[in-house]
């Protein structure tokens, strides 16, 4: 068997305590990750810490996560999957990283969302929706319900007895890389 991992974060800002009102927990976003100190993940979300308007797809740089919010805390679990499946799961990730732009944060989906209607807008999700549609198509399907009704709250209740780490981003992250100083 291979792992995959699930990372749940959460951090500071005016748009995630929306969200954290909404589904009423602490973790507001998830990364699906290829390792468990999650070197390599990906997600929908901003694509610069300091920018919350400019969303979309990107691969997850720790160390300006860290720079910008450096008390943001992480959980992380790992999911059993067959090695065909981490396969294609990789595949995915990095094929949309190619196509990174033509991914975007589905706004027009979020009314949707609470109102708890399925929408679906092309090439347009949530970070939880992208996550549970990858595992989907992957043939990993943990939620009985369509992935735009997925919330990071479905992906914390599914792992919060399976974490392999809760804690801060910089007990993850080497001290003094790239400037970033952490203590």
């Amino acid at each position: 068997m291979e792992r995959i991992y699930i990372g749940l974060v959460s951090t500071p800002g005016f748009f995630a305590n929306m969200v954290r009102r909404t589904i009423e927990q602490d973790y507001v976003h998830v990364v699906l990750g290829l390792d468990r100190d999650l070197n390599e993940a990906y997600s929908i979300g901003r694509r610069h810490p300091s920018i919350p308007i400019i969303s979309g797809f990107e691969r997850e740089d720790k160390i300006k996560i860290l720079q910008k919010f450096p008390e943001a805390k992480y959980m992380i679990y790992e999911l059993e999957c067959t090695s065909e499946q981490k396969e294609m799961i990789t595949a995915q990730l990095r094929s949309d990283m190619e196509r990174r732009f033509r991914l975007h944060y589905a706004v027009i989906g979020l009314p949707f969302l609470v109102l708890g209607k399925e929408f679906y807008q092309r090439n347009h999700y949530t970070c939880s929706s992208y996550a549970s549609r990858v595992l989907e198509r992957c043939g990993i399907t943990l939620f009985d319900k369509h992935f735009s009704l997925v919330t990071p709250k479905d992906f914390y209740e599914h792992g919060k007895d399976k974490a392999i780490f809760e804690g801060y981003l910089r007990e993850i992250t080497p001290t003094g890389v790239y400037g970033v100083e952490i203590g």
